[in-house]
């Protein structure tokens, strides 16, 4: 797939808008520190270079969660809302809330990760794990390759607890085809025991190490594991690190990023960070001969980018010529770009075999489509009739389906849709058609009246049709 963005952008405005307007399978590398859940606010060092950027992490199931959201997580991806929700009864709302905006996030995320690429999400013990398990619905647990431990030290005065001195990285890819250049990030070993010490890495030098080839052994260096250590590793926390300090307040070495950019990447690659803030991505990508593409809400955040681009090409050049002044000029764009691949969904579990909404009644909610439902499949004493297996019941016990599924191409408007008890919506899952559970109630013996689920399903269909003419408000009445 093509891209319809350019390289070194920096898109202000809010990342799901940009994300979505952003054609699939574009992108080979997404590097990002969103926020961690820590319900608290953060600001910058005042008379940084980043003075003025502050940002809020605090959650609220109430205030940040749009119900626009909740319809797409519940119609496409029930597995990630399943998450939320567990997550949402064993934390809290707030974890909830913080799932929900970061699930219909990662979903974008992953439509645009082209299949060689793969995904590193920066976060700490707050919310690692429920991020893992959201991760794991979204991209397979059998994608997931790491949890980095970013280690660090640092003053501290905790008494009921070990200091709390480290990230988590969480690191997945879109499929088994994903790039990993283990070469590009050996790291030197400590010490070699010439006496003692077999080769373990396939492969190479091969056999036990002696003097002759101890040498050669110790200048390949090993693939770092996956814990990362700020005095092994050069990755010093910011804060102590005065070359590259802005201000910004959560930010991370260049060191870091620049080595899972080597790591899952090549030159000329795409490398995307949908929470730039003072892009230390971008710089390292930047850096490191990659294209790169930044998004975030911070006001400054383009005249940091091109500050640190700046400083840092100098430091590799003692005189920029015209080319090299040009490749440190930073696009800027406020509004998303425009798909040019159809809509598509990338992620084969959310590929629909048709366009986006377009028209008013394809956009409705699900409250408004259940409403026009409810109404529709009336039964005696303001019960309603499940399209499924025709019992008579209360409205609590109807979930709202799709008569084909999504996963054969159906779409989510209400022209296929139908009410279900909660029996017929669990036996109908996310295969079968509605003709086909009608077919399996049969065998099962779960048909209450057969005349009455038909009959349920033909006024729905009548009511779908209506709304589409605009013959009945596209808000249900009753």
């Amino acid at each position: 797939m093509s891209q319809n963005f350019e390289s070194r952008t920096l898109f202000h405005r809010d990342n799901l808008l940009i994300l979505r307007g952003m054609n699939s399978e574009t992108i080979d590398l997404i590097a990002t520190d969103p926020p961690f859940n820590k319900n608290k606010d953060f600001h910058a060092t005042p008379d940084s270079l980043a003075s003025g950027a502050s940002f809020q992490d605090r959650w609220r199931w109430d205030d940040d969660v749009l119900p626009e959201w909740l319809d797409q997580l519940s119609d496409d991806s029930p597995d990630v809302l399943h998450v939320i929700e567990g997550s949402r009864k064993s934390y809290g709302d707030d974890m909830g809330a913080f799932l929900c905006f970061m699930g219909v996030r990662l979903l974008e995320m992953h439509r645009v990760l082209k299949e060689t690429g793969s995904i590193y999400l920066h976060c700490d013990p707050t919310a690692s794990h429920y991020l893992k398990e959201l991760m794991d619905a979204i991209f397979g647990r059998k994608h997931f390759r790491n949890e980095i431990v970013w280690c660090y030290t640092g003053p501290g005065n905790a008494r009921r607890w070990f200091p709390r001195k480290h990230d988590n990285i969480l690191f997945f890819v879109k499929s088994d085809a994903a790039v990993f250049n283990r070469e590009e990030v050996r790291i030197p070993y400590k010490t070699l025991n010439v006496q003692h010490a077999d080769e373990q890495t396939g492969g190479g030098i091969g056999g036990r190490l002696t003097p002759g080839t101890v040498d050669a052994y110790r200048e390949r260096g090993k693939v770092p594991e996956d814990y990362w250590l700020e005095d092994r590793d050069g990755m010093t926390p910011v804060g102590r690190r005065a070359s590259e300090r802005t201000g910004y307040p959560t930010q991370k070495p260049l060191a870091l990023y620049e080595r899972i950019i080597k790591a899952s990447s090549n030159p000329g690659d795409w490398v995307l960070d949908p929470f730039c803030g003072c892009a230390t991505t971008c710089v390292a990508a930047h850096n490191l001969g990659r294209r790169w593409v930044g998004i975030d809400l911070w006001d400054n955040a383009r005249a940091v980018i091109e500050d640190r681009i700046r400083k840092e090409t100098a430091s590799r050049h003692a005189a920029l010529g015209e080319q090299e002044q040009e490749l440190t000029e930073v696009r800027y764009e406020t509004e998303p770009p425009v798909r040019t691949d159809d809509g598509e969904e990338a992620a084969p579990f959310l590929r629909a075999k048709t366009s986006r909404p377009t028209e008013p009644w394809q956009r409705l909610s699900r409250e408004d489509i259940a409403s026009h439902l409810y109404d529709a499949q009336r039964g005696a004493e303001d019960h309603v009739v499940c399209g499924g297996c025709g019992r008579d019941l209360e409205r609590p016990f109807m979930q709202l389906d799709h008569r084909q599924p999504r996963v054969d191409g159906g779409v989510n408007d209400i022209t296929n849709r139908i009410l279900l008890c909660q029996p017929c919506n669990g036996r109908k899952g996310a295969k079968l058609t509605l003709t086909g559970l009608v077919a399996e109630n049969r065998k099962a013996g779960w048909m209450q009246d057969e005349r009455a689920a038909r009959h349920a399903d033909h006024r729905a269909r009548r009511r779908a049709e209506q709304v589409r003419l605009e013959e009945v408000p596209l808000r249900a009445t009753t």
